[in-house]
């Protein structure tokens, strides 16, 4: 009897600690269930689940023996779960500084330190959570297994732990992500605040001050650079890209735009059209590569100091925001322009500026993520190279086509010869040649052909002397045999005038500038005696002297040589008053010989016998110019004609391959338009 009695109070005994630690699983899970509860309303579910637990616990109908063995695997499931939830109280109490909005702006690294408080308390969440709750399910599936537990209560408590581990993924409820929106918002309103766009001017590229500073102060950078590092490591890089690309990009466009770019739209096929856009053009590159993108490069490299790909992507997006894609565009746009030789001057301005830009566009734009902008000036280096060069083998065999054009009817320069003394003089001068050079230099070796000055300078002498071989041809071509003298000496003289002391002139030498002098005053001379020179003898003595036979023959000899010289002068001024002498001192000279040859031996002749007829009745027919009309007439001969076209000046490039319809369009807007 004793012994029975001793065998039910250790029965009992076992049995309340069995009940005792069961009681403490209870409590403790209470415990998980009252702090996950104070999560709020995003951890409703989970307390549900937990009091479904709690309750599938209580109907315990198993032997204290089966209880007491249960507890301390009860103990080492609920011990993890509670160190969960002190995790999740700490989550929590960082809600109210992380929330707080001025905190980002007025201490920015005491918040970024709470983040990182936030991100581990996250980081151990990640790690432990589902694992205490996979515990918790062991023992539950333990508690099922030995019947420790009615069945249904277990089954609802397995359920209601899996869809615990199913939310786990919200760990904070959205907490980082408000925190890292509120970030996001800092970080553009940082940009917004230091990306105004600058109050721009006509850049002067040679003047220092007028290079733009970075505009964002050292300590904005730093701040973007921290907030971006956060962003990053929480997966928002692209969003910081993002806004960065498009508060930059937008401030260096609206910065150009300041300078009126609308000429990069510009659509024609005249390079003529183009000329005043292209030394634009040039200036505006410059500028934009050294005074704005140069400097949004050296920002993107310190905000994405430890992300150099991403800051090559992202200054990538700038450049394109920028506009330097409609700045090749513009480049494209001359290269393609109707081909003419102003297009060949056009064509060496726009590669003088990208080769002067060439070592910047390759550190700029050198990477992968400016694969484009590499492409298009490629492309655009080759079709001007190919253009430039194609233009200026063609001009040789377009002067040799001007040959068989009609000279200018009143026997001026053509508008062809002075077009091509400055034309060759401004290739062969600083401005062009080392450009022309290096332009053909670099087609040749593309075609792996050898070139050197020399070959050039020979080039462009025989576009000369091509133009020199067609004076002949022009000068037959006149009916006025007198004209073509007038041709000859105006169109020799042009050349020495011109060329003399000129780049052109000296490669040409000085005796083939005196030879032109020489064949100028041959031609003057001719002009003269065959023309004007063959007036004076009409006012000849002969026959007067002495009125060898009465005043009356006199008289009458005096009328018929004055009718002679009358009808002979109105012809030939009449004729000749139409004729034109390009230069002012030839004109001048000119004239002035003509008056000399003329108003000396009209003065004398009148002197001597006008008498006789001008107390005539009939004087008026024989007596209409004194020697004063003459020589105000005679000197204003040979004047130019303001707005008169000129011939045998004008022509078109044309591929070789195609058939010449026109060679005479083009150069007179050339002529006009050369500078």
């Amino acid at each position: 009897m004793g012994m029975d009695q001793e065998e039910e109070e250790r029965r009992m005994a076992s049995l309340l600690a069995a009940r005792r630690a069961l009681r403490a699983g209870v409590d403790k899970s209470r415990a998980l269930s009252r702090a996950l509860a104070r999560e709020g309303s995003r951890l409703e579910e989970i307390q549900t689940r937990l009091q479904v637990m709690e309750a599938a616990v209580r109907p315990i109908r198993a032997p204290r023996e089966a209880l007491a063995a249960a507890g301390p695997n009860i103990d080492r499931a609920v011990g993890p779960a509670a160190a969960v939830l002190k995790v999740f109280d700490a989550v929590h109490g960082l809600e109210p500084p992380l929330l707080a909005r001025a905190a980002v702006s007025e201490d920015l690294p005491g918040y970024l330190a709470v983040l990182a408080r936030l991100e581990e308390a996250l980081h151990f969440l990640s790690d432990n959570c589902g694992l205490a709750a996979q515990w918790l399910a062991d023992i539950v599936a333990y508690l099922g297994e030995r019947k420790l537990a009615d069945s249904r209560f277990v089954s609802d408590l397995a359920e209601a732990l899996e869809q615990l581990k199913s939310t786990s993924a919200d760990l904070d409820g959205g907490l980082l992500g408000a925190v890292l929106e509120m970030l996001e918002a800092e970080f553009r309103r940082v940009l917004a605040e230091h990306s105004a766009p600058l109050a721009m001017k006509e850049p002067d590229n040679s003047d220092p001050a007028s290079i733009a500073p970075s505009r964002i102060p050292v300590a904005a950078v730093h701040k973007l650079s921290l907030i971006l590092d956060r962003l990053a490591a929480n997966g928002r890089l692209d969003h910081c890209s993002a806004a960065y690309a498009d508060a930059r990009g937008d401030t260096v466009s609206a910065s150009l735009r300041a300078l009126g770019l609308d000429y990069l739209k510009e659509t024609t096929e005249d390079a003529q059209a183009l000329s005043p856009s292209v030394e634009l053009w040039g200036r505006h590159l410059e500028f934009a590569v050294h005074h704005l993108l140069e400097v949004e490069r050296k920002l993107c490299v310190a905000v994405f100091e430890r992300r150099p790909e991403a800051a090559s992507l992202c200054f990538a997006e700038i450049a394109a925001r920028a506009g330097i894609l409609d700045f090749l565009k513009f480049g494209r746009a001359v290269a393609d322009a109707r081909k003419d030789p102003i297009k060949l001057l056009r064509l060496l301005d726009v590669f003088d500026s990208l080769n002067k830009l060439r070592l910047d566009f390759n550190r700029l734009f050198g990477g992968k993520a400016c694969v484009e902008i590499q492409s298009r000036t490629r492309e655009l280096v080759k079709r001007v190279v190919d253009g430039a060069v194609e233009i200026f083998e063609e001009l040789l065999v377009q002067v040799e086509l001007q040959r068989n054009m009609p000279p200018p009817v009143d026997g001026g320069v053509p508008r062809l010869v002075s077009f091509v003394a400055k034309y060759c003089n401004q290739l062969l001068g600083e401005q062009y040649w080392s450009v022309l050079t290096q332009v053909i230099t670099i087609h040749r070796s593309w075609r792996k052909e050898v070139f050197n000055d020399k070959m050039l300078v020979d080039a462009v002498l025989n576009i000369v002397k091509t133009l020199e071989a067609n004076f002949d041809t022009w000068s037959k071509a006149y009916e006025d045999v007198t004209l073509s003298y007038l041709f000859m000496m105006n169109i020799h003289w042009h050349f020495f005038k011109h060329l003399k002391g000129t780049k052109l002139g000296g490669l040409l030498g000085d005796a083939w500038l005196r030879e032109h002098e020489q064949y100028k005053d041959y031609y003057s001379a001719v002009f003269l005696r065959e023309s004007w020179g063959t007036l004076a003898p009409l006012l000849s003595r002969e026959g007067l002297i002495l009125f060898s036979k009465g005043r009356a023959t006199a008289r009458d000899l005096v009328k018929q040589r004055l009718k002679s010289f009358n009808a002979n002068f109105d012809e030939m001024y009449q004729k000749q008053s139409t004729w034109v002498i390009s230069d002012r001192d030839l004109q001048q000279n000119t004239c002035h010989l003509v008056v000399q040859a003329i108003v000396p031996v009209y003065r004398s002749f009148m002197q001597n016998y006008g008498p006789l007829v001008e107390q005539d009745i009939s004087a008026s027919k024989y007596v209409k110019y004194s020697a004063e009309d003459l020589d105000k007439m005679l000197n204003t001969l040979f004047l130019p004609k303001p707005g008169k076209p000129r011939r045998a000046g004008s022509f078109q490039i044309t591929h070789s391959n195609e058939k010449i319809t026109s060679a005479m369009t083009g150069l007179h807007r050339s002529a006009s338009t050369l500078k």
